[in-house]
């Protein structure tokens, strides 16, 4: 078994070390992610400079990019094979709702899936790193369910783990995105010269963290697994919205 490991908190993480230790007893692992953390990072791909590369140590190459490019340049150059999966993580806290729009952790797994392989972004789900260890036992079971099966995944698997030890779970839930409300108002500082600054606010409280979503496994103490996609039509207002734009869809070229 071949494994790429990236992630968007960076090369030097404990997520990304101890998720390499576990895999590398029993498969081929090369880490390929970037040099810093990139939290936030979406899917960027840096086109208009060229991207910097080190090799750190033996299987550990940074990237002085995001985690999109990460994938894309070990996939398309830098690896001399090709990965049967990406794992993307651990990341140090969830990837819940919106926040997978946001996240380079989840976009280095939707790299991987555009680029053919099957792939999958893990988070713990708190800030607090105690229990990486849950997330890694969680993750090597998930990989070897998929390696022994015969069907195919289909889309980018966003699983979260909860902050607790592996025999505190109550499970494992496969679950839809949540959802937030409005992130809070921008908090205005400034720095030593008296310049204003911005920072951008933590993320809004759940707002639809119901039954079957990944808030409500999380809250729940049970691993959650999110089958997410990229295409984003929403097929259920289509036609609505071709009779919102009627008189727009009536002009002729």
């Amino acid at each position: 078994m071949k494994i790429l490991i990236s992630n968007d908190d960076s090369i030097y993480s404990a997520g990304i070390n101890i998720l390499y230790q576990h895999f590398s007893e029993f498969a081929d692992v090369k880490v390929v992610a970037p040099d810093r953390d990139t939290s936030g990072a979406s899917n960027s791909l840096t086109v208009s400079n060229p991207i910097r590369t080190k090799e750190l140590r033996k299987n550990f190459i940074s990237v002085e990019g995001t985690p999109t490019d990460s994938v894309h340049l070990a996939i398309n150059g830098l690896l001399d094979w090709r990965p049967d999966y990406v794992i993307s993580g651990i990341n140090h806290g969830a990837n819940l709702g919106e926040d997978t729009l946001y996240s380079g952790t989840v976009a280095a797994a939707i790299e991987g899936m555009l680029l053919g392989i099957p792939s999958m972004a893990v988070s713990l789900a708190s800030k607090d790193q105690k229990f990486l260890e849950t997330a890694v036992i969680v993750t090597r079971k998930i990989v070897e369910s998929l390696n022994s099966s015969e069907i195919e995944i289909k889309s980018v698997l966003n699983i979260n783990v909860p902050n607790i030890s592996y025999d505190d779970l109550n499970g494992t839930k496969i679950t839809r995105l949540g959802s937030r409300h409005n992130a809070e108002k921008c908090i205005r500082d400034t720095d030593p010269r008296g310049r204003a600054l911005l920072w951008i606010a933590p993320p809004g409280a759940e707002q639809e963290a119901g039954p079957g979503t990944d808030f409500h496994a999380i809250a729940n103490n049970m691993v959650s697994i999110t089958p997410i996609k990229t295409n984003m039509t929403d097929y259920i207002n289509f036609d609505y919205t071709n009779e919102l734009l009627s008189d727009v869809m009536s002009i002729k070229n």
